[in-house]
């Protein structure tokens, strides 16, 4: 059974079922869910087509969708609400499909409207309107995707509904295009993949460029070990530059390297060749990324969660000195977690705020958690939320 069927993940469902009736004045055709992720480690490797070993998280968007029939005044436009403001409030955002222009739609209604644009775009595919409400528990601006899960329960919904027989790997693709052309977010593979195709109780390894997928135990439970999340409230966004300004270095070493990704450089040796000591550090960041996620699968089925630990702080070092996304935030979150105990532990996600993860045994949750809002409280940041997630199944009707 899924995490996500949860007693309370049955009444978010419920209570969506009814806030769709309240706001539209129909009953949904139905209900779709899809996870956030933590990425476990392989960071920024994603769009360098190299390795990426995430998990789907109990944390999710639920999407409600109604498609309108073809006799209904406004047929042809679409009816965006969400929770996001309480259960009371739900405004309604209203797009038609021909306003659909790429960095046109302003807010979180970009992300299900660039799903139904990238549709649009394949052949033989002409979506009509419909109404959406979604309601989501990932914490926004986290770096735990809560932008992908809105846009995979888009997909998976649509998919569904107009039969349009998209494999996991084909909706990963279109949601990228999605949030790359019509977003202007110049994100990876990732964050959908993990969205889509995971597994309860196992990690996502996947080659980003061949999109071969292979699903990976986590032996937590045999060491009474969980993943701690520390989100920072330093809300980020890959919109902004520093994100993209990280491709275009990854792109700039890649001219100078002669080859077609980051991912085809066996070892830092080979960084000699160039000059820029910034696209320089970026470059290793990548090389040796990829290096750990190779790593730490073959310790992953070893049961060696220490050396796990070790690998996820390796991981952040080089996030923090050589890609520099890293925050005084999360800095301190991953030193106050290691100090107290934590296994292992470091950022997750694009970086420049988001969230931390630490790998720990249960009975540390308290004794972590405490020395992390301490570590906070003295340094004058504000009190981060913290909590525990679980490896959860991919995307699917709730």
């Amino acid at each position: 059974m899924s995490i996500s069927d949860s007693k309370e993940n049955a009444a978010r469902v419920s209570a969506l079922r009814e806030g769709f009736t309240k706001t539209f004045g129909h009953h949904p055709e139905g209900i779709w869910r899809a996870p956030g992720r933590v990425n476990l480690i392989g960071e920024h490797t994603d769009y360098n087509m190299g390795y990426v070993l995430p998990f789907a998280i109990d944390k999710n968007a639920l999407v409600a969708i109604r498609r309108k029939s073809q006799l209904e005044p406004e047929s042809t436009t679409l009816d965006f609400a969400s929770t996001y403001g309480g259960a009371d409030s739900n405004p309604v955002t209203s797009i038609t499909i021909d306003e659909l222009v790429p960095k046109a739609v302003p807010g979180w209604a970009a992300y299900p409207a660039a799903v139904v644009w990238a549709l649009n775009e394949l052949d033989g595919v002409q979506l009509s309107g419909f109404e959406l409400l979604v309601d989501s528990d990932v914490p926004v601006g986290s770096g735990l995707s809560s932008s992908h899960a809105l846009e995979v329960g888009t997909i998976v919904a649509l998919n569904d509904l107009y039969d349009l027989g998209l494999s996991h790997t084909r909706m990963a693709q279109l949601t990228q295009r999605a949030e790359n052309e019509f977003v202007g977010a110049p994100t990876g593979i990732m964050d959908q993949s993990a969205s889509l195709m995971s597994q309860a109780q196992h990690a996502l390894f996947l080659d980003c460029r061949s999109m071969e997928a292979a699903t990976v135990p986590l032996p937590l439970a045999e060491h009474d070990a969980v993943v701690l999340v520390i989100d920072t409230r330093v809300e980020h966004s890959h919109v902004d530059g520093g994100y993209a300004a990280r491709r275009r270095s990854c792109e700039q070493a890649c001219e100078v390297l002669g080859v077609d990704a980051l991912r085809d450089v066996a070892s830092v040796d080979a960084l000699e060749a160039i000059d820029d000591p910034v696209i320089k550090r970026r470059a290793k960041h990548i090389v040796t990324e990829n290096q750990r996620v190779l790593q730490t699968v073959k310790v992953l089925g070893e049961g060696d969660l220490d050396a796990v630990g070790e690998l996820l702080y390796q991981s952040h070092v080089s996030m923090r000195d050589d890609y520099e996304i890293s925050s005084e935030e999360l800095d301190a979150a991953v030193e106050a977690a290691l100090a107290a105990g934590a296994i292992g532990a470091r950022m997750t996600g694009g970086g420049f705020g988001g969230s931390a993860i630490a790998l720990i045994h249960r009975e540390q949750v308290e004794p972590v958690s405490q020395a992390v809002l301490e570590a906070f409280e003295q340094a004058g940041y504000v009190q981060p939320n913290i909590f525990t997630v679980a490896a959860d199944e991919g995307a699917g009707r709730a």
